[in-house]
């Protein structure tokens, strides 16, 4: 960094001349050296993927936790600082819950997302804090259909049929571009998921550390059990 510029990125209320702000930019490396996540949607629902990137055969991987429940029909995963989304994760249930508890109805996935990015966005706007660190994707269903969204730390969102944050991001968006469908079956999603999350990660996948959780319009948002994870990436990428 150049004298010139530190002011400008010692400062998360202070715009650079050429109109960056530093600081939401380092956040957003935050993310891109976070484990790679994929999402997307299919028939009846939507799909979560995650690779936990277990770095020692000492770590108990169901102590990692990349992807939560918001509500029955909403989940969100994680890549960046998960310190940070847990934070925008417990916000995001108290709104859940006080939408269903004002209008007796479930939250609006749309309505959520932009209300975990009203809350980043002020975290770019005021001294003595700064950016949330992590990038969300949240998944659900409404009575609007199947709904995916990715979150950026500046308090950006973009609603995709398929996505993915983190490290492996490029590798992941190119197999989606190239392969995608729509009108999958939660199945062939999957399937899809986890070869992109290993065209992402550059095929160093283990099969105890992906993560799956999936929601439907006849089924709450759940974590699928490891047993039936190993069977899933044994089938897409064989079992290691």
């Amino acid at each position: 960094m150049q004298p010139a510029n530190m002011a400008y990125d010692r400062a998360i209320t202070v715009f650079s001349p050429d109109g960056r702000l530093f600081q939401v930019e380092y956040a957003r490396e935050a993310v891109k050296r976070g484990t790679t996540t994929v999402g997307l949607k299919f028939r009846d629902g939507a799909v979560l993927i995650v690779d936990k990137r277990i770095t020692s055969r000492l770590v108990e991987p169901g102590s990692i936790e990349k992807i939560f429940q918001i509500d029955d029909h909403i989940g969100c995963a994680t890549s960046g600082l998960v310190a940070d989304a847990r934070v925008l994760v417990d916000r995001a249930r108290i709104d859940a819950q006080i939408n269903e508890i004002t209008y007796n109805e479930k939250i609006q996935v749309k309505t959520l997302v932009k209300r975990i990015c009203d809350f980043k966005q002020t975290y770019t706007q005021y001294g003595g804090v700064r950016p949330f660190g992590t990038a969300l994707l949240i998944a659900g269903v409404d009575e609007t259909g199947a709904r995916l969204f990715a979150t950026d730390p500046s308090g950006a969102f973009m609603e995709y049929k398929a996505s993915s944050e983190g490290a492996g991001r490029t590798g992941a968006m190119a197999f989606f571009e190239k392969y995608y469908k729509e009108h999958l079956s939660m199945d062939e999603a999957i399937d899809l998921g986890i070869k992109a999350l290993h065209k992402g990660t550059e095929g160093k996948l283990r099969s105890d550390a992906i993560e799956i959780g999936v929601v439907t319009k006849d089924k709450k948002f759940s974590i699928l059990p490891s047993e039936i994870t190993i069977g899933y990436v044994a089938k897409a990428v064989g079992g290691k």
